[in-house]
């Protein structure tokens, strides 16, 4: 199975944001993106709407919906009944569940199973119940994947984060890369699906496709973000799917 790219759009929205002005324009750069081959797209709508907003999460809905029929559109948020009712409505193709506090700046930890076993539980009915993909934001620790398993995931994100700040350490990334990578194993071993996000770029990807060649997606932000400063939406695109295929 070929790993997907998904796109993460929320810092377009942050950009446009600073502005009472409709660019530059959440959905007319996630065309290029899936035009330009990104196999999906990711929005995190919080509830203060400092980036992505509901009406973007309609728009990008219909967008895939009407133009790029086998391609999905990701919804990430904390399960409060105001983010189910959003993916009632816009009916994405997977929905990350994340335990963010509302004043978080991004997501940086995963769920403590323990403590919101009864949370997630119902949430995770609601959305699969309507037809949707359940993924669980995880830590790269290999006990998590059988948690998200028991509370009824589809699938994990595992939280990338830790590898990703590895940028000038090397040998401190051979570690939290195989944390990664006993996680993914554990996930696959539990019948789950793995996805990773978080802090990835073309330099640290083509080691983590060679120790975990089976995760089916990679919802990539910040850094598409950054690197799309300098070589466009569309170069980005081919720079991330070369690094993703890289071995």
């Amino acid at each position: 199975m070929k790993t997907r790219l998904s796109v993460n759009v929320n810092a377009v929205a942050v950009l446009r944001n600073r502005r009472d002005l409709p660019w530059p324009s959440v959905t007319g750069l996630a065309r290029i993106a899936l035009e330009t081959g990104a196999k999906g797209i990711t929005v995190h709508p919080r509830p203060d709407e400092r980036h992505i907003r509901g009406q973007d999460v309609r728009d990008l809905a219909d967008l895939i919906r009407s133009d790029f029929t086998g391609k999905e559109l990701c919804l990430e948020g904390y399960p409060d009944n105001r983010f189910l009712a959003l993916c009632e409505e816009a009916r994405p193709d997977q929905v990350l569940f994340v335990p963010d506090d509302p004043s978080q700046q991004t997501s940086d930890h995963g769920w403590d199973f323990e403590a919101n076993d009864g949370l997630l539980r119902r949430s995770v009915d609601v959305i699969k119940n309507s037809g949707m993909k359940v993924s669980l934001f995880v830590n790269p620790e290999p006990d998590q994947p059988a948690k998200a398993a028991a509370v009824g995931a589809d699938r994990i994100e595992v939280y990338t984060g830790p590898y990703g700040a590895c940028y000038a350490d090397d040998a401190l990334a051979v570690t939290r890369l195989a944390e990664v990578a006993a996680t993914a194993n554990a996930a696959k071993e539990a019948g789950l699906g793995v996805n990773a996000g978080h802090d990835l770029t073309p330099e640290n990807l083509p080691a983590l496709m060679k120790e975990v060649p089976f995760i089916r997606e990679v919802s990539i932000g910040h850094g598409f973000i950054a690197e799309a400063l300098i070589y466009g939406f569309e170069e980005t695109v081919r720079r991330f799917q070369r690094a993703m295929s890289e071995l």
